[in-house]
């Protein structure tokens, strides 16, 4: 099965597939296309492409016979073969585009993954096909340590250690350090039975921060596990936006019923799903991005 994955510049999705046979990402044209031109417009952004291909093959210009094919999800839910250029054709792409938005295009598409969160996103991918997944203790404060663990093993000494040190954010100050393990031991005992209480059960949880970085994107892996073990669900984090995601969890720490909501309406049955999963880790590591490249 193909690996699709989704990268977001200006807060547009450009979807990729990792091509197992050659060992490399191919990415959506018409994704490319749709942030040069600043066009959501799906037929739009193909005719546009057909054009411009077109356009470049009368130039004898080798892009305009460069391109693969492989299927994406259609806005009309079908998956349909789309044009998709590897990493060197997009950048060559991008230099042949008459856009103000080549330029911070190249330098946010050339930006190295070779960061904490960048290799920390590479094992949450691969967290799906390990059998380690199968061994998390669900629901568990050790469970939660465990997905930290794997997730920031080898980035941050810290990993899976729950901290001793005060931290806040924005002017909250998360659970006190020293009362820490009494807190999450109360949490770790909350029911589990029903929607309602596992989502108060992964609100306590974001109000306590159990660890120094990385608590958000543990926490959505930690909360899909017991999703799907109880109720056989798990959340299609691509129907939240990254702003609703970020102000309903601000809110959740007075008044859950936002966040309630929204993981409510976006809950899938695609518990085994493979692309699902993938989705996932994408928009979870969106949401914590703060100093996107401009």
């Amino acid at each position: 099965m193909n690996k699709i994955s989704i990268r977001f510049f200006d807060d547009k999705e450009v979807r990729a597939v990792w091509d197992d046979e050659k060992s490399k990402w191919w990415f959506s044209v018409l994704d490319i296309i749709g942030v040069l031109r600043g066009i959501n417009d799906y037929e739009k952004n193909r005719n546009y492409w057909k054009y411009l291909k077109s356009k470049l093959k009368s130039e004898n210009h080798q892009l305009g016979s460069m391109t693969t094919q492989f299927k994406f999800t259609a806005p009309d839910g079908k998956k349909r073969a789309a044009n998709v250029l590897d990493y060197n054709g997009i950048i060559e792409l991008a230099k042949n585009f008459p856009s103000k938005q080549a330029n911070r295009f190249i330098e946010w598409f050339t930006y190295s993954d070779e960061t904490i969160d960048g290799k920390s996103k590479s094992k949450a991918y691969a967290l799906f096909d390990s059998s380690l997944l199968n061994t998390i203790e669900v629901g568990t404060v050790k469970g939660l340590q465990q997905i930290h663990g794997y997730l920031f093993g080898g980035l941050y000494d810290f990993a899976g250690q729950i901290r001793t040190l005060n931290i806040a954010k924005s002017g909250f100050e998360f659970a006190i350090a020293r009362f820490l393990p009494e807190t999450l031991k109360k949490i770790e005992e909350m029911p589990e039975n029903t929607f309602n209480e596992i989502a108060d059960k992964y609100v306590e949880m974001n109000v306590a921060h159990p660890f120094m970085e990385g608590n958000g994107r543990s926490m959505r892996i930690w909360l899909d596990l017991i999703l799907k073990k109880n109720l056989k669900l798990c959340v299609d984090w691509s129907k939240i936006s990254k702003r609703d995601y970020l102000a309903a969890m601000e809110k959740s720490v007075t008044n859950s019923t936002q966040i309630k909501a929204l993981l409510q309406s976006s809950l899938t049955d695609k518990i085994n799903d493979r692309e699902m999963f993938m989705k996932g880790v994408d928009y979870s590591y969106y949401y914590e991005q703060e100093n996107e490249i401009t």
